[in-house]
């Protein structure tokens, strides 16, 4: 199990040895630092929490200043699990970087993606639309019939698709590709899209 914070840069084009361009996201990831060591006998269950990025000291609460001690003012503290023997491997204020990954290797990525407000069903489920003839004027956008005697005896059935607020969801992108790496620039290239906006927190783990 590898794990890594980082944060979304933005996306670029990486060029290959034959030639070939492939569309990348760049992402500043780590150095993480271990902060705690879960186990099972004491928290029911094994993982390792990081810390990640830095903010000012005087943000941070007093339990949570005990809680790391001299590790370092973080601004993001997340934790993954790992099984014991993984664990045993890791003690609090060892350092990841993006010299955990090499390219071609196939990772996932979780984030959040960018929020779109409140949007209709066109938008939000890529619904068409309703007829734009036979003596119809404003119902280019329109969802249309939302019950019927054949849904539910003419109520509205839950998990119908209807207009509402879209994105701001926890997004997990699987399989993707590692393109480069930068370990002095602490950047990694991911191959594609990625969920989240510019300086989101991303969670980098192997397969």
């Amino acid at each position: 199990m590898k794990f890594l914070l980082g944060t979304k840069e933005g996306m670029s084009q990486v060029f290959a040895e034959d030639g070939t361009c492939y569309p990348v996201t760049v992402f500043t990831a780590g150095p993480c630092v271990v902060t705690q060591i879960k186990t099972a006998p004491k928290e029911g269950y094994t993982a390792l929490q990081f810390g990640f990025g830095s903010k000012r000291e005087v943000l941070i609460p007093k339990p949570e200043k005990g809680h790391l001690k001299e590790l370092g003012a973080f601004r993001h503290l997340r934790e993954a699990h790992f099984t014991p023997e993984e664990a045993l491997k890791f003690k609090i204020g060892d350092k990841v970087d993006v010299t955990l990954f090499s390219p071609g290797e196939l990772v996932r990525l979780t984030g959040v993606s960018k929020g779109k407000g409140f949007q209709g069903v066109v938008k939000r489920h890529g619904f068409s639309g309703g007829s734009r003839t036979h003596g119809q004027k404003h119902s280019e956008r329109e969802a249309g019939a939302i019950g019927g005697g054949g849904r539910g005896g003419g109520r509205v059935i839950k998990g119908m698709r209807m207009a509402g607020r879209m994105g701001g969801e926890r997004i997990t992108a699987k399989n993707v590709e590692v393109i480069r790496i930068d370990p002095v620039r602490n950047e990694l290239f991911i191959r594609g899209a990625a969920p989240g906006r510019r300086g989101s927190l991303v969670m980098i783990s192997s397969q």
